[in-house]
């Protein structure tokens, strides 16, 4: 797994960010098209768009910084504020973005008099369309959304290669649920994770494959925000039902302990 789309001089572009922009910019392509169809202003919806990008980038970044703080807290000034709005270095939060998103259309809503859900229902497919290229693009981090150890037969055993599970997912955490240092094996001088986990960037892949689809039925409606409320709807189910279930986070019902795990200790 490599997050590196281009290396030009030490100025590199991460497969995250190129994926999600093509998902985006195919969404948009999509939203321009129901637009016209429906009599809306194309040239104020792609207004709308630039802003929605620039917000929600802010807006995720915010959101991530704010519950991940731990990754922070230790920085000394200036460089705290540094790290802090280096989008570059990783870490965004899906649900900074769309609430950035959202602000941006209430904007344009009020300012212009616009029905909000008949702009908000545009955008959807693109932010599907994002959904996907995300995901892909966190195969491609390798470190991102891990998912959680399994015995299960649908366990993915990552590459050696991979980021994900070199020594940082290989150190001891005090949270029982959260420690990875016992699935660890020394290989070649460093400490790799080698038992089979649940594949939770594919299963995101396969949730924003589902949206997209369905987001062209859901936008065969007129009514203004149908398509929008269906999207929040099943994605907050699928994502907290399906994805988020077995990534690696702390959980209070311990969905994860009837997963054979002896027999991944064992192996």
């Amino acid at each position: 797994m490599n997050p590196v789309f281009l290396n030009i001089g030490g100025f590199t572009i991460a497969w995250y960010g190129v994926l999600i922009m093509l998902g985006v910019v195919a969404g948009v392509y999509v939203g321009k098209r129901y637009a016209r169809e429906r009599g809306l202003d194309v040239e104020l919806f792609e207004r709308m768009i630039m802003w929605m990008l620039f917000w929600g980038i802010v807006g995720a970044r915010i959101v991530f910084v704010a519950t991940s703080w731990h990754m922070f807290q230790n920085t000394p000034m200036p460089r705290l504020l540094l790290d802090i709005i280096n989008v570059r270095a990783g870490g965004i939060s899906i649900h900074g973005g769309l609430i950035g998103g959202i602000l941006v259309l209430v904007y344009f809503a009020r300012k212009y008099r616009l029905n909000f859900y008949q702009y908000a229902d545009l955008a959807v497919p693109g932010v599907a369309f994002g959904i996907i290229g995300g995901r892909i693009g966190n195969i491609m981090n390798g470190t991102d959304t891990v998912g959680r150890v399994t015995g299960w037969p649908i366990g993915f055993r990552w590459p050696d290669s991979a980021r994900a599970f070199h020594s940082g997912m290989c150190v001891k955490d005090p949270r029982p649920d959260m420690d990875l240092s016992q699935y660890c094996q020394n290989i070649g001088g460093q400490q790799v994770m080698t038992a089979p986990v649940h594949f939770t960037q594919l299963y995101g892949v396969i949730i924003g494959i589902i949206l997209s689809i369905a987001a062209f039925y859901w936008l065969r409606s007129r009514k203004p925000g149908w398509a929008f409320w269906q999207f929040w709807l099943w994605y907050s189910i699928l994502r907290a039902g399906w994805e988020e279930t077995f990534r690696l986070n702390p959980l209070p019902i311990r969905s994860y302990l009837s997963q054979g795990l002896e027999k991944v200790l064992s192996s």
